[in-house]
Order: C-alpha cells, then structure tokens, then sequence
C-alpha cells in the first residue's frame, strides 16, 4: 500500500472519529470527553482500595469501591521493576477519589507530588494500569463494556496479525514457522523483525533482512498482509534504502525504521518514501505525539495503551490522529487477558488500521478466566461483558497474594 491509497482509505475514517457519541461534561483540556457513563449512574464511586495481586505467575490489579463492587485488570511483565513507582506514587493518588471523575484523575496524578519529574514508559504503565481497573470497575458497575463507555462499539471482531518477536531464525526458519502459524489461525497478516533492534545499520546477522522478505512475499502470496518492525535499527539513509526494498515487495507498513527518540531522522524517511511509515510505541508524551501527528514525522501512530497510560490518553492520541485523515494501529504483541485493553480500544475507534497485533507465538489457554480471548478465522471477538468483558474464577484469585 502506498501513501496516496492509505490516505484515500482513512480519511473517511478518521473524520467518523471526531464525532463520538454525546455526553455530558467535557474531558479535562477541554475536548468532547472520552468517558461515556450512563445517566443513571449518579452517584460517586468512591475508590476506598488498589491492590496488587500475584496469581499463577500474573500480577493484576484490583480496584474496590467504598459500597464493595470490584474491578480487575493485569499488569504488564514491567511491573516487576515498577512496583515503587505503583505503590508510593501512583496509587495512593486514586483512593478516596470519585473514579467517574477518571479523566480529571488520570491528568491530576500526573502533576501530584512532581510526579511529572518522572514522566515516560515507566511512570504511565503504573497509572495505565489503574485506570485499567478503575474503566473494568465502573463497567461492571454501570453493566456496560469498556468499548461503550468509550463511546460506543464501532466493531465486534477484531482482525489481527500475527506479530514475530524473533531476530534469532534464518529467514527459512522464520517464514516456515509464520506459515504454520498462519494455517492455524487463519489470518492473513504477520509482521516480521528487520534489521537489529537499535543497531546502528547492522542487521540481526548478514543478509538476513534482504533475503527474508522476498522469501516472505513469495511464500505467502499476494493474500496476506506483511508488515515490518525495525525497532530503530537504521539511520536515515539506511532506512530509506530498506524501505524501498520493502516497498518493492508490497510491504504494508515500516514500523519505526529509526530510533524512536530521532524524530528528525524518522521525517526523512517518511517524507521519502511512499510506504507508510509507523512509530510512537515508545511514546508516552501527548503533547510529542501530537508534534509527530502535525508533522507528518510517522503516517501510522503506535501507542502502547499501557506504555501510553491507559485508555483516555490513547484514545486522544487516536482522536489526533483522525484529524489528520490517519490512522492509529497500537503496540500490542500481546494475547489472552494482556490483550482485552487493546480489544476494547479497537472496538469502539472508528481510525484503527486494517490490522491489529497480537503475538504470533501460540499462547497457553488461560482456564482461569471467561470467555477466552484466541484467534478464530484471523479475527478476535471483543467480549460482550460488562467492564473488560473478562471473567476472572473467583478461586484463582482467592490464591491470589497481595504484593
């Protein structure tokens, strides 16, 4: 897909975007709000308790409100190194608070106690996952899905590419193990790793790159989408050159062909060519990606829903996004519970891409929760529940220690 057929596909799109369903209220800097609570839910929702919860090998999040209702969400594996951030500057922030107040709340512990000196990935995955619990909370309260309170489903099914973390096969190993993957959940999109991941021009081991997307395109044939993650492994002139090759064999998109921090140098190669290019999963600043969006420095935008903060500021960031006639595709190499957030977002945003990610690598069924979150015929069904849609065996957590 080239730039001129991307922009004629999404700017429809993206102008269905900026009319989100009414309610009351606005959202803290002004704009039409994101939370979409019912009328009938006027009184507070006082937060009286966050814990976090070590079940099976996963850490989740547990919001309780003063009258006892209860909502869960999962924490990222990042946890494990953030736990001081998440306990002495994020969540003591919240209790007390009235959490259909979310939006105010989510700018408020921002600016509380300094804690913009710690602005970046590891402050907004802590205050992501509260507000991840807090949205499963009031759902479940107000007996509406996550995707309802954002505004309203726009889809049901999700499609998604198989997204291969791998550096470490030769391009044989990789294409015959993405073949079988694709056979086995009948999608029709991957994305594959090119280059070295910050590398500086050097590939995963010589000649790699070259010859796996040509194998890739021929072995899968013209039906299935391919995309492309450099994880920032080229200079401007490099990641020029490669594109090119990329877009020689119908790539769909290049994800972040420069280091993520090199705006500049990211611009060069999106302005020189006419592969769409995309970034952002690193970002966790609205004001940087609205800069990137006016810029034109990526065409696709990536937010990681957890790295970014959670839900209110990534649909923001999808709302800048639809401005601008363009679409969002978040970072999310993720599947099961880990991948609820990013469903629910996708459900109801009218501007996301053709594809969404989900990890390529099969995934042990979690039997623990209701009803299960796996691909079928390329495509994921975003639950019906109320809050996450996500049903938690209340034994598996009655394990659960608190950390």
């Amino acid at each position: 897909m080239n730039r001129r057929t991307f922009l004629a596909t999404t700017a429809g799109a993206g102008m269905a975007a900026l009319g989100p369903k009414t309610a009351s209220g606005a959202g803290p800097d002004g704009e039409k709000p994101v939370l979409h609570l019912p009328e009938t839910l006027t009184s507070p929702v006082k937060i009286a308790s966050i814990d976090v919860l070590k079940a099976g090998g996963n850490h989740f999040l547990r919001s309780r409100s003063a009258d006892g209702a209860t909502g869960v969400a999962m924490a990222n594996s990042r946890i494990a190194y953030l736990m001081g951030i998440l306990r002495q500057r994020v969540i003591p922030y919240f209790i007390g608070k009235d959490a259909r107040d979310i939006e105010h709340l989510i700018e408020g512990v921002y600016v509380h106690q300094s804690n913009y000196k710690l602005g970046g990935l590891a402050f907004w995955n802590c205050a992501g996952w509260v507000e991840f619990s807090l949205f499963d909370l009031l759902g479940k309260i107000a007996g509406k899905g996550v995707a309802d309170l954002l505004g309203g489903r726009v889809r049901s099914e999700i499609p998604v590419y198989l997204s291969s973390m791998r550096r470490d096969t030769t391009p044989q190993q990789e294409v015959a193990w993405l073949s079988k993957r694709l056979a086995e959940t009948g999608s029709d999109a991957v994305k594959l790793k090119v280059g070295g991941r910050m590398s500086r021009n050097r590939d995963a081991f010589p000649g790699r790159t070259d010859a796996l997307i040509p194998l890739a395109r021929k072995t899968f044939g013209d039906q299935v989408a391919i995309y492309t993650d450099a994880n920032g492994s080229y200079d401007a002139a490099r990641g020029i050159e490669v594109g090119r090759m990329l877009a020689d064999h119908g790539v769909a998109f290049f994800e972040e062909p420069c280091p993520w921090e090199e705006l500049e140098e990211t611009k060069r190669v999106t302005d020189a060519l006419d592969l769409p290019v995309a970034g952002g999963e690193q970002d966790a600043s609205l004001p940087r990606f609205r800069s990137m969006v006016k810029n034109r420095v990526v065409d696709i935008v990536q937010p990681d829903v957890n790295y970014n903060g959670g839900l209110i500021r990534t649909v923001q960031v999808a709302r800048m996004a639809a401005a601008a006639g363009r679409e969002i595709t978040p970072h999310s190499p993720a599947a099961g519970f880990r991948a609820i957030t990013m469903l629910q977002f996708a459900a109801a945003t009218p501007n996301i891409g053709a594809h969404m990610e989900f990890t390529g690598a099969p995934v042990r069924k979690e039997t623990w929760c209701t009803p299960a979150v796996e691909i079928k015929d390329g495509k994921v069904h975003v639950p019906d529940g109320p809050g996450l849609g996500l049903e938690i065996d209340p034994a598996y957590l009655a394990r659960a220690e608190k950390v």
